[in-house]
């Protein structure tokens, strides 16, 4: 950069070439300050980012779940509402082709609520107006990825668990900034620091999966709202006495979008046996 001078007959003389040079001291930008606080207490602010949806109020979520096993990579795709007061959602499960090549699968709707997740149109012998309601709780992975998505809020209070982070910069999500940080949670502690009844949720998890330690990398905005979320799972394949990785990954944004959730009536939902399929 070129800054010139103009003497009083306007004869311009160049009088530095390169960085400017504060003397007396300089005024950070603004946002390299928050940006070092952020990076000092990344752990801190993982931890509030759960309290920080709840202060949203509600929000659009997209998911995609991957999972790799026998050198086959699916993925399960889902797209709703969530409302973080009332910890309930409702979301479009879309299952992928099956090995054979078959077409897509009818979409599942899932509506997520405490301690509980209803599946209407989860074929397998239920009646097409039937819903099928699962506790959470009693699932050896807190319903992580039972449902083919990983509830938003409970992926946020999962940070709770946050041991280790580190601030990794700015970036984007879908146009917005954010701030990209990355880390493991700890399942177990996690459960400790939840909220109400993610705590079983979470508990159930620790003991079901693989290992407890759970990487992420998570996106927020600056009123410390996630915009993005990714976690790493591993657990264990009773069939094939492996592990298999599964990767969720839930995008939210339009906050403040009216959630509008009805849960299923006692004579709504279920009673016979599911079939496997």
């Amino acid at each position: 950069m070129t800054a010139r001078q103009h003497t009083r007959t306007g004869t311009a003389v160049a009088v530095a070439t390169g960085l400017i040079v504060c003397t007396g001291g300089c005024a950070g930008d603004p946002a390299d300050a928050e940006d070092a606080h952020a990076g000092a207490d990344a752990v801190m602010v993982l931890h509030k980012a759960a309290g920080a949806l709840a202060s949203a109020g509600s929000s659009k979520a997209r998911t995609a779940m991957e999972m790799a096993t026998g050198g086959t990579r699916v993925t399960i795709r889902g797209e709703g509402v969530y409302d973080y007061r009332r910890q309930v959602g409702q979301l479009k499960v879309l299952l992928p082709q099956d090995p054979a090549g078959a077409r897509e699968h009818r979409s599942i709707t899932e509506l997520l609520a405490p301690g509980a997740l209803f599946m209407k149109n989860r074929g397998a012998g239920v009646p097409a107006d039937k819903w099928v309601r699962v506790d959470t709780a009693s699932l050896s992975d807190g319903n992580l990825v039972t449902g083919g998505v990983t509830d938003p809020y409970a992926a946020a209070e999962l940070l709770r668990g946050a041991r280790t982070a580190t601030y990794v910069g700015r970036t984007e999500v879908a146009g917005e900034p954010v701030r990209h940080y990355r880390g493991t949670a700890d399942l177990g502690l996690a459960a400790k620091s939840a909220s109400g009844v993610n705590r079983a949720q979470l508990r159930a998890a620790a003991r079901g999966f693989a290992t407890a330690a759970v990487p992420f990398d998570a996106y927020l905005d600056d009123q410390g709202r996630i915009r993005k979320i990714r976690h790493r799972f591993s657990f264990v394949n009773g069939q094939h006495k492996g592990t298999v990785a599964v990767a969720s990954t839930t995008l939210l944004y339009a906050f403040g979008t009216p959630v509008h959730v009805r849960l299923p009536e006692a004579g709504d939902i279920f009673a016979g046996k599911i079939a496997e399929g």
